[in-house]
C-alpha cells in the first residue's frame, strides 16, 4: 500500500505497538481526534490490520456512507496499480469470528472475474456479499440487504454490473435454459429501456455494456421503490444506496451518479 505526505509519516513513525501488533487504544484515539475519518481511512487496511486486522462496530459506525465509497474507490485504485493492501486473511477471520459489522453489502453478478471484496482491495468482514447473476434484485436478495443495512448496520448499498456481462446477453438474445429464463426475464425491461441507435445484439459489446449500466441504473431504483426498509434508511441519511459498474479490461470500477 502506498500512503502519501502525513500518512506515511504516521505509518512509519507512529504509533507504538504491543508486541502482538496491535495498535495502542490511546494512540489510535490520537489519531481519530488528529484525522477525519476519511483521512483515517485512506491508511484503512493498514490501520485495521493492526487493530485486530477486522473492522469494529466503533469504527464502522464513525464512517459516513461517503467516507466508506472513498475507501472503495481507493482500494480500487490500489487494485489497478497493483499495490494492494497486505491482507493477513487468518488474523481477518480470527478477529470477526465473534462478531461482524460490515461496512456495505454489495449486490454483484456470479461473473467469476468481478469478485467485489477482491477489485476493491477489502478484507473479511469489510463487506457483505449479494451474487446473482446480472446483479438483479429479487425478494430475497431484498431481504437480504434489508438484514444487512436495518439489523448489521451497514451503510452503503451498492448494485455493480460489469462490462461484458454474460447475463446480460443472454437476455438480449432471450435465451431459454430452465429457471434461468426467468431470471434472464427480470432483466429485459433494462434491454428495452435501453436508448441506442446501433446494433442492439448481444455480438455488440458496446450495447452490451449500455444495457448492463441501464440494468444497475433500473436495480438501484428497484431497491428504492421496493424497499420501504432500505428507502427509509437512505432518507434518513444512514445509508446510500448507489450504482457502479466495473470494467473486465480496465480493472476501472466507475460508480454511477
Amino acid at each position: 500500500m502506498v500512503l502519501q505526505g502525513r500518512d506515511r509519516a504516521m505509518h512509519e513513525n507512529g504509533p507504538s505497538t504491543h508486541r502482538d501488533g496491535r495498535v495502542r487504544r490511546r494512540d489510535f484515539l490520537m489519531i481519530a481526534g488528529l484525522v477525519s475519518a476519511t483521512t483515517l481511512l485512506s491508511v484503512g487496511p493498514a490501520v485495521r490490520l493492526a487493530l485486530a486486522a477486522a473492522l469494529t462496530k466503533a469504527q464502522r459506525d464513525q464512517m459516513t456512507p461517503d467516507d466508506i465509497i472513498a475507501v472503495m474507490k481507493r482500494g480500487n485504485e490500489r487494485f489497478r496499480l497493483g499495490q494492494e493492501s497486505p491482507h493477513d486473511y487468518l488474523a481477518q477471520q480470527r478477529a470477526s469470528a465473534k462478531g461482524q459489522y460490515p461496512a456495505a453489502v454489495i449486490l454483484s453478478c456470479i461473473d467469476s472475474r468481478a469478485p467485489a471484496e477482491t477489485i476493491m482491495d477489502l478484507g473479511i468482514g469489510d463487506c457483505f456479499n449479494a451474487r446473482v447473476a446480472g446483479n438483479i434484485a429479487n425478494d430475497d436478495i431484498l431481504g437480504s440487504m434489508e438484514f444487512a443495512c436495518k439489523v448489521a448496520g451497514a451503510k452503503v448499498a451498492l448494485v455493480m454490473g460489469h462490462t461484458a456481462c454474460g447475463a446480460i446477453k443472454g437476455a438480449i438474445d432471450q435465451a431459454k435454459l430452465g429457471k434461468l429464463t426467468g431470471l434472464l426475464t427480470k432483466i429485459r425491461p433494462a434491454v428495452d429501456a435501453t436508448q441506442y441507435s446501433g446494433e442492439r445484439s448481444a455480438k455488440n459489446y458496446e450495447f452490451v455494456d449500455a444495457v448492463a449500466r441501464k440494468n444497475v441504473e433500473m436495480t438501484v431504483a428497484d431497491i428504492r421503490r421496493r424497499s420501504a426498509v432500505l428507502a427509509d434508511l437512505e432518507k434518513s441519511g444512514a445509508l446510500r444506496i448507489a450504482g457502479a459498474m466495473y470494467d473486465l479490461e480496465t480493472a476501472q470500477v466507475t460508480f454511477l451518479g
